[in-house]
Parts: structure tokens; C-alpha cells; sequence
């Protein structure tokens, strides 16, 4: 998602922390593969794979071909769309509705959450959250119900049936402050909600608020996280700190931590031993071990913010701010093996496989 964005800027809107080398060998480069190699895997991407890519700055939803990079279509929304969730049969994307362009942005900020037709390429229909504004974090469970979360009020918002819910049908409090992001269980019933003011990571249960939030403080600045395959650790990056912390999901303990020389903005789970971790004060994409141990870097031409996985194919989509552009990284090889321009400040995207 995103805008003209200067290197001092990036996904959440705050600025990136003072850079530092990462905690892992030197990056490799990011001068993307000879052009075979780069056409073999573009094609193994397989023809007809669309990115749907939110651009903060440009306030829209675009369709890129991902073989071609053309853009397909856009869907202009009201200014500054943040983060994007997609249906399991992809076809509705779901864009909460934050208002700004960053989080240190004065401002009531938004009050919605646009569904966006992923077949017809369109604005359906727009869910009016308020009270409750600024909606960042948006999740998804395997009974596609949706969960949008507020940044002022430090509220997760639940739809049950979102493709035709007029209204949240709940709001359960995190306890935390400015509330940005969460990871969900896959079954709904736990959601892991960072606070960057409050510092903190609150277990909420969506489906019951008079269960009391429990919360940890796994450093400063937690901003992005990740459950691992089995949903028993939580993996978070503590911005300010520098830090990759493995929390127990369920007692909400620290477990260990690693530093990691810079600013991890996102962390995504890769396998049952593997994360890929966004770096944007060193501008890396790094692969670290669950046990917190990097393994490989790679140097990006941009601020790298965030990243989709090809669900069939070892390739990672990487929006790059102040570039604005989507570089395309084959990670058996780790190297950029593509990549496309797109408007601006593009963020947070989803895949749409020709074939699952």
C-alpha cells in the first residue's frame, strides 16, 4: 500500500529506526537473476496469476499480472486503504479503512471496511464500523469470518458473515493502546493483537470478551507477527528493540529472543522451520530458523513492508516503498527474480493463482 514515499517512511507510517547491519551474514544481492532464469520463474508462477495490491497513497485496490506486471484494473477507495484480507474462494477482499496516511498522522482516520468484488473488480459495498475508526489489522478465519481491528479504540470488530454484514456483530477490547496488527488462529478463537504505545502483545479471544485479554510486553515497538504451523509459538518483531521474540502462544511467555541489528517491520511463517522477516532499516529480506537463527539475507532496492507466498510455488511477492514497485523473489534461490512498478506506496497484497 502506499504513496510517494521517501525512504523514511514505510507500511505502519512510522519511520524506520536508525539502520544497522542485520544479524545475519552479508545480504546478497538484489540485482535480479539473468533473464532465463528470471523468464523460468515468472513462468512457473503460472499464467494468469493476478497480485491484488492496496496503494495507500493512491487510495486504490490494483490487479497486476504477475507474468507481464500490467496493471489489469484498479478500484479507487477514499484515502488511505491500509491492510487486506481475501476469502477463501477469493472472491471478496476485504480493506479496512484507516484514513491516513500514517500511524503518527493526526486525525480521526477512517470508519469502514470496503468489500471489493475480486471477479468483477469492483467497490461492492462499504461497512460502516463507526464508533469504532482507524481500522488497521484485518484477519480471516477457515470459516471466513472476518476480524478488522481499531486503532483508536483498541477494538477487534467481528463479522460473522462479511460478504453481507451491515454492522460488526462484535467488538472485544484488546487492552492495549494504538493497537496495529494481530495474527489469528486458524480456527478464529485466539487473536494476537500488538499495541505499539502500550509496548505489548494481548491474547483476545474474539468470540468471548469476558475472557480477560493476557498480555506481554516482548519488547518495544511490536508492531508485526506470526504464528508458527502448529500455533503453538508466536513469533514477533519488536521494532525498537531489534529483536525477533518467540512467545508461547498460549501462557504468553517469552520463550527466547534474538536481535536482529535492525527494524523488523514483518514476519511471515514460511514452513515448520523457517520465517521470512521484513527488515526496512537495512532494507533486507531475511530467512530466519524458528529456533532464531538468521540463515540468508538478501538486499532489496527498496523499503521492503509487505510480502504474499505463492501458495503452490517457492516464489514471495515484496512491496517495496519509495520505489514503488513489487519485487519478485524465487526463495529456493534467494534472489530477485522479477518485479514491476505499481502506483503508489503499494502494501499489503494477495495472490490470486490461475490455478490453487
Amino acid at each position: 500500500m502506499i504513496r510517494a514515499a521517501g525512504a523514511g517512511t514505510l507500511a505502519s507510517g512510522l519511520p524506520p529506526l536508525a539502520s544497522a547491519t542485520p544479524a545475519s551474514a552479508a545480504p546478497a544481492s538484489a540485482t535480479p537473476a539473468p533473464a532465463a532464469a528470471a523468464g523460468d520463474a515468472r513462468r512457473a508462477a503460472g499464467p494468469g496469476d493476478v497480485l491484488v495490491v492496496v496503494e495507500k497513497s493512491s487510495h486504490a485496490v490494483s490487479f497486476y499480472d504477475t507474468d507481464s506486471g500490467r496493471r489489469l484494473g484498479t478500484v479507487p477507495l477514499p484515502d488511505h486503504p491500509h491492510e487486506m484480507v481475501v476469502d477463501a474462494r477469493r472472491r471478496f477482499a476485504y480493506v479496512g479503512h484507516y484514513g491516513v496516511r500514517m500511524s503518527s498522522t493526526a486525525g480521526e482516520g477512517g470508519a469502514a471496511v470496503f468489500v471489493v468484488d475480486l471477479v468483477e473488480r469492483s467497490l461492492v459495498r462499504t461497512i460502516d464500523t463507526r464508533p469504532f475508526r482507524r481500522i488497521h489489522g484485518m484477519g480471516i478465519d477457515r470459516e471466513d469470518r472476518l476480524y478488522a481491528l481499531s486503532e483508536d479504540r483498541a477494538v477487534l470488530l467481528g463479522f460473522d458473515a462479511p460478504a453481507t454484514d451491515e454492522a460488526p456483530v462484535r467488538a472485544v477490547p484488546t487492552h492495549g493502546v494504538k493497537t496495529h496488527l494481530f495474527a489469528l488462529s486458524r480456527d478464529g478463537e485466539r487473536a494476537y493483537v500488538t499495541g505499539l504505545l502500550s509496548h505489548t502483545v494481548s491474547l483476545v479471544r474474539p468470540h468471548d470478551a469476558a475472557v480477560p485479554p493476557r498480555l506481554v510486553t516482548p519488547g518495544q515497538l511490536p508492531e508485526s507477527s506470526t504464528l508458527s504451523r502448529d500455533e503453538k509459538t508466536l513469533f514477533v518483531g519488536a521494532r525498537k528493540s531489534s529483536t525477533l521474540v518467540a512467545v508461547d502462544a498460549r501462557t504468553m511467555k517469552v520463550r527466547r529472543e534474538a536481535a536482529t541489528g535492525g527494524d523488523p517491520l514483518r514476519v511471515y511463517t514460511l514452513d515448520d522451520e523457517r520465517l521470512l522477516v521484513t527488515d526496512i532499516a537495512a532494507r533486507t529480506l531475511t530467512v530466519w530458523s524458528t529456533g532464531l537463527k538468521p540463515i540468508r539475507s538478501l538486499a532489496l532496492d527498496g523499503i521492503p513492508a509487505a510480502v504474499s507466498l505463492h501458495p503452490g510455488k517457492p516464489l514471495a511477492y515484496v512491496s517495496l516503498l519509495g520505489t514503488d514497485r513489487v519485487a519478485v523473489v524465487d526463495l529456493d534461490r534467494f534472489a530477485v527474480v522479477g518485479g514491476f512498478a505499481t502506483q503508489r506506496e503499494p502494501d499489503a497484497s494477495a495472490l490470486l493463482p490461475a490455478s490453487p
